[in-house]
């Protein structure tokens, strides 16, 4: 339905705007100006908010056309609205335009809502998100069945040193300008690679793989839905609560608040039918996996800061994600090359 036309194979002439522009006028919307461009995060698609029957929706305009039957975003959303899981309706997926319609939830990330509500009410709100966290690993058998994309991603051990390395060229590489010694970058890797190795034996579930508090928003109903589902994949039980506790903190939580959130994940689990984990064994798993995936984080934040102009976003984050990595590491009594560079860089910068 798109007059969108291409000049070349996987390449639009036109700005995501512009395309968007054309798009709502296709549909006989003349409300131009009611189209708003959205904050886009570390993402190459563009989002807009844009008038939809007798009122909005959100557009996820790609760079390049897809199709609607292999897209990962529409096969992870069809498999989580099959499951009974909050992600947005989705309206209309023109793939020749490369445009995605769904349903508007609103700006309000959970974030946000942290920063004025009480503890009782954050602790609520915790709760909630820990228990759709359980849902989503419930979920994973349905993945099979539908053999989605999700089941057929994993966090194997080459995926999850492969964005060790990333951290390690993009912070101490691309932000700090260092470069190790032969011996120093030596020893690191070893650790980094234990790291991974350890972690891919872990039993997988299904994971979201960026279940933090910016991709999970608060309806009108004060129901948290989830968004920027399209990455699901197969990881440790561990990996989503990690990310919803640990992920773009001030400062890192307490051991007997994260203890105490561990425990209530795993009644969640147990509410769902799912294997129980004992809970010594996911205590050492949640903090190796807080490891890997906080220092995944600072990779990324390094990366958008040096390369990307984004430090006014990100650079904030890196140090506080820094600490909990160390927090991690010495609450296990290993990694001690790591645990060296970190402190040393974050006395550093004190």
């Amino acid at each position: 339905m798109s007059s969108v036309v291409q000049t070349t194979p996987g390449a639009f002439p036109a700005t995501a705007h512009e395309r968007i522009v054309s798009y709502v006028a296709d549909l006989g919307n003349t409300r131009k100006a009611e189209i708003v461009s959205l904050t886009p995060d570390a993402s190459t698609r563009k989002y807009f908010r844009i008038p939809w029957k007798r009122g909005s929706a959100i557009a996820a305009v790609y760079p390049e056309p897809f199709d609607p039957t292999l897209h990962p975003y529409l096969d992870v959303t069809n498999l989580f609205l099959e499951c009974g899981l909050p992600v947005p309706d989705v309206y209309e997926a023109d793939g020749v335009a490369g445009i995605i319609v769904q349903e508007d939830l609103g700006d309000r990330q959970l974030y946000q809502l942290f920063e004025t509500a009480s503890e009782e009410e954050r602790e609520a709100v915790i709760e909630q998100a820990i228990e759709i966290i359980a849902s989503i690993q419930a979920a994973s058998v349905k993945a099979f069945e539908r053999d989605s994309i999700a089941c057929r991603l994993a966090f194997d051990e080459a995926k999850l040193a492969w964005e060790l390395n990333f951290f390690f060229d993009h912070y101490f590489g691309s932000l700090r300008g260092e470069t190790l010694s032969r011996g120093e970058a030596a020893e690191l890797k070893v650790e980094l690679n234990d790291v991974a190795a350890e972690l891919a034996t872990c039993p997988r579930v299904l994971c979201h793989r960026d279940y933090h508090s910016a991709n999970l928003l608060v309806d009108k109903e004060d129901r948290i839905r989830i968004v920027d589902h399209q990455d699901a994949r197969m990881g440790p039980a561990s990996y989503d609560l990690v990310s919803l506790l640990l992920d773009r903190q001030p400062e890192p939580p307490s051991l007997a608040e994260v203890r105490a959130h561990r425990l209530f994940f795993l009644d969640a689990r147990r509410r769902q039918g799912l294997e129980a984990i004992d809970p010594d064994d996911f205590a050492k798993e949640f903090r190796l996996m807080s490891i890997q995936r906080g220092l995944k984080a600072v990779g990324t934040f390094s990366y958008q800061t040096a390369h990307c102009g984004r430090g006014a976003m990100y650079a904030r984050h890196i140090e506080p994600t820094l600490k909990i990595v160390l927090q991690a590491a010495e609450w296990l009594e290993r990694f001690p090359v790591l645990r060296r560079m970190i402190t040393e860089r974050v006395n550093a910068s004190a």
